[in-house]
């Protein structure tokens, strides 16, 4: 969604070119209402939209500034809905959260990843399967779980999903369990049966909080559905997955504008780190290409420990950074979720995003490559990079069943990264990053 929108609202802002400049406003304008209708935005959220803007940007002076302040306030207003923001943990454990929505919206995975999140937070988390309606849905919340080591209740024997959270509760309270979230069964429509059995559900555990999980991907369709659910079980936050697609992401301001029911989080990737905090500000920030640093910050501040940051620049800063240290720092991003999200946190570079759609840190052949070529060096060539002639390059290649010239380029370009990390170590290194991020972010609006 981000950055489809991103570049829609970029062409809009600067058709803005003179000042008071009521043609080049109108044309602005229409180019803002193609775009959030082709990212499926409900038409009178569009209608309304357009007009507030157009009538403060008018008042304030027409210009690039007054309507990109206009256009962010006005976001962020619709964005904005009475409620809590992220996780609120209640006052006696465990938090009891029912993960609800319809089949095929990402439910489970984000079940998991919202897991991921808490556990991150230092919080013991009891995940439980109640979704019995789809055969599989038991064993892919097994895999997940294991996978990412987290704890996982499910009953093979019973059919009875009340009867599985009732003793899931019982288990947590005696486990002293922070959290317990409830993966509930989904249909591929509303229908009566999921309701009641929602119902009780609900009935037993008395949660804390109802999440619903929307697909982004089905636009209107899934703002509908979040109504009907809220008008059924009474929601206390959206979970939008998916929201990384390419496809209507206009359903963020429907759900927020339709439903008046808070977005407590946004699903951006694949990986079960791509799960984000939903807070208004910080996405329209990220719509208009401004990045999100506060949120990169969050995310790497529960995964980066402090203690291992400052001896690892002093590494750096000594130009002693080596082939286990990369393999720790890839590991370390790994937690951290796709690189397209991270480069759109990141001012100026967010139109960078799409074009690393594809970009897997864990799996790519670079990726693989690289790890075969530590893999057949020793333990002092991993130590120490300087070791490493021709003689011992020649037994890598051979060793990784890459030629030496892809040996050659990975240790240059490592040796380079290294230079370019020690630069920015020093006294003035973070002033320096800031200016280049700087010039980034005043050149995306050229």
């Amino acid at each position: 969604m981000l950055e489809v929108l991103t570049d829609s609202f970029r062409s809009a802002i600067n058709k803005i070119r003179f000042s008071d400049d009521e043609k080049s406003l109108k044309s602005a304008l229409e180019n803002l209402k193609k775009a959030l209708l082709k990212a499926d935005v409900h038409h009178k959220i569009v209608r309304d939209l357009l007009r507030n803007v157009e009538l403060e940007t008018k008042a304030k002076g027409i210009g690039q500034v007054n309507f990109l302040r206009s256009l962010k306030t006005h976001l962020t207003t619709i964005l904005t809905v009475p409620g809590h923001q992220g996780f609120v943990f209640a006052s006696k454990p465990p938090t009891t959260v029912l993960m609800v929505g319809l089949q095929g919206s990402g439910k489970t995975t984000t079940t998991v990843k919202l897991a991921n999140y808490l556990k991150l937070k230092q919080k013991k988390v009891l995940v439980v399967a109640c979704d019995l309606q789809r055969l599989a849905a038991v064993e892919q919340l097994r895999q997940l779980c294991s996978a990412n080591e987290i704890d996982l209740y499910f009953e093979d024997a019973s059919a009875n999903p009340v009867s599985i959270a009732k003793n899931a509760m019982k288990k947590a309270k005696e486990g002293l369990y922070d959290v317990i979230l409830v993966d509930t069964a989904g249909r591929l429509a509303i229908d009566a049966e999921l309701m009641d059995q929602l119902e009780a559900i609900k009935k037993e555990l008395t949660p804390d909080e109802i999440f619903y999980v929307a697909d982004s991907m089905t636009g209107q369709d899934a703002v509908k559905s979040a109504v009907t659910f809220h008008e059924k079980i009474t929601l206390s936050g959206v979970i939008l997955s998916k929201f990384d697609g390419d496809g209507k992401g206009g359903v963020a301001l429907g759900i927020a504008e339709q439903t008046n029911v808070p977005l407590r989080f946004i699903g951006v990737g694949e990986k079960v780190a791509d799960l984000e905090h939903f807070i208004p500000d910080r996405i329209v920030s990220r719509l208009m290409g401004e990045g999100d640093l506060e949120t990169l910050a969050e995310k790497t501040s529960g995964i980066i420990n402090e203690k291992q940051a400052k001896a690892m620049t002093q590494k750096i800063k000594k130009g002693q950074f080596n082939f286990n240290d990369f393999l720790d720092q890839m590991e370390q991003m790994k937690k951290l979720g796709s690189m397209k999200s991270l480069i759109g946190m990141i001012p100026g570079l967010s139109q960078m995003a799409g074009k690393l759609q594809d970009v897997d840190m864990e799996n790519s052949v670079e990726m693989k490559r690289i790890k075969a070529m530590i893999g057949s060096m020793t333990k002092k060539e991993r130590e120490d990079p300087e070791l490493l002639n021709n003689s011992r390059k020649r037994r890598i290649a051979e060793g990784s069943g890459l030629s030496q010239v892809e040996v050659n380029r990975f240790l240059k370009q490592f040796g380079n990264a290294a230079k370019m990390a020690k630069k920015f170590s020093g006294k003035k290194g973070m002033q320096d990053l800031q200016n280049m991020l700087s010039q980034s972010k005043h050149a995306h609006l050229r």
